[in-house]
């Protein structure tokens, strides 16, 4: 065999070796959403004795820019070492982080949802069993420009009471890339919107003027300190079945 035979084949099969580690670990890095987190969950009512519901998020979610739409899992997991019965898990969103719809859920009716929420699925689960849990697909979109949260409650099936609630807790970013393709959100961090005046986040209520980002910072931790909304905002009397 010639040396220039030689060469070629093995400079094709360099070549192979080279394009099989790329297709590799482009597929890695596209299914990297990193770690589910239960960030920001917190017991509000006692669950029945051995039933222990419990919440996760991915860590990381990506934003097209263009179409502004996302994809997030949101699991309920029973961490207990008996049946749940009958719960229901709520998918909710807050400012510029609306739910557009949750595989197998409802959706909320608007006059149903809570106080300062856009959107939101209610999931009925008729048990979930100790050690198991049940992973939903959730479509939503976020609005880059603005701050966006979302929340997860566990209720009973007629969600009289709640024994836990993730959120609403954030996504989003401090280092915004409007130029690329998508942009990554972490749990847990406020979003930062790119723009003139980086350090301002634009009001999601009526108002349009903007509030210093220190400012927003701060109504943010205070929606968060009142953030058992659907327990104390619902009683059992007045609750729909």
């Amino acid at each position: 065999m010639s040396s220039r035979h030689t060469m070629s084949i093995t400079a094709s099969l360099v070549m192979a070796s080279f394009s099989a580690v790329m297709i590799l670990s482009g597929t890695a890095g596209a299914e990297d959403d990193g770690p589910a987190s239960s960030k920001g969950g917190k017991v509000v009512d006692a669950a029945p004795a051995g039933v222990k519901p419990t919440t996760t998020l991915p860590g990381k979610i990506s934003v097209d820019n263009s179409s502004e739409k996302t994809a997030i899992t949101a699991s309920v997991k029973n961490e207990g070492n008996k049946d749940s019965g009958k719960i229901r898990l709520l998918v909710v969103g807050f400012d510029g982080l609306a739910v557009k719809g949750v595989g197998g859920c409802s959706e909320i009716p608007e006059k149903e949802l809570p106080e300062g929420s856009n959107s939101g699925f209610a999931c009925p689960i008729d048990n979930l069993a100790a050690g198991e849990s049940k992973s939903y697909a959730v479509d939503a979109t976020f609005d880059l420009g603005k701050s966006g949260r979302i929340c997860l409650p566990v209720q009973t099936g007629d969600g009289k009471k709640t024994f836990w609630q993730q959120g609403p807790v954030p996504f989003g970013t401090s280092n915004p890339s409007p130029d690329a393709p998508a942009t990554p959100l972490l749990l847990g961090t406020d979003n930062e919107p790119a723009g003139p005046g980086g350090k301002e986040l634009p009001k999601t209520g009526p108002a349009s003027d903007l509030l210093p980002l220190g400012a927003t910072g701060a109504s943010l931790l205070a929606a968060g300190v009142a953030g058992l909304w659907w327990s104390q905002r619902r009683r059992p009397g007045t609750q729909e079945a």
